[in-house]
């Protein structure tokens, strides 16, 4: 497998491992909102959770990933297996020595 290759299939993993992370954490808050607070607060504050559990488990999916990511290029180097994907405008100055 080339670099380009490589590169499509880790974005493509890198984005089903986020969306899974991210339903993972919505259902977890919502069970967890059904457990402890349902019955406490009141019914007119039910209708604001949602959005707001949505909005926490997006939250979490993007520290899930950023943690599992960086552990992921501190065992990995990059460099070596994957094509970047943004290129600068100018290529890199070469060095003399």
């Amino acid at each position: 497998m080339n670099k380009k290759l490589n590169t499509l299939l880790f974005v493509l993993g890198a984005t089903l491992f986020n969306i899974l992370v991210t339903i993972l954490a919505l259902v977890v808050l919502m069970l967890l909102y059904v457990r402890f607070l349902m019955n406490v607060l009141p019914e007119s504050a039910n209708n604001m959770v949602f959005p707001v559990i949505l909005i926490a488990s997006i939250v979490v999916s993007f520290i899930v990933y950023r943690f599992v990511l960086n552990r992921l290029i501190s065992k990995i180097k990059f460099e070596d297996y994957f094509d970047p994907i943004i290129k600068g405008r100018r290529p890199p100055p070469k060095r003399n020595g």
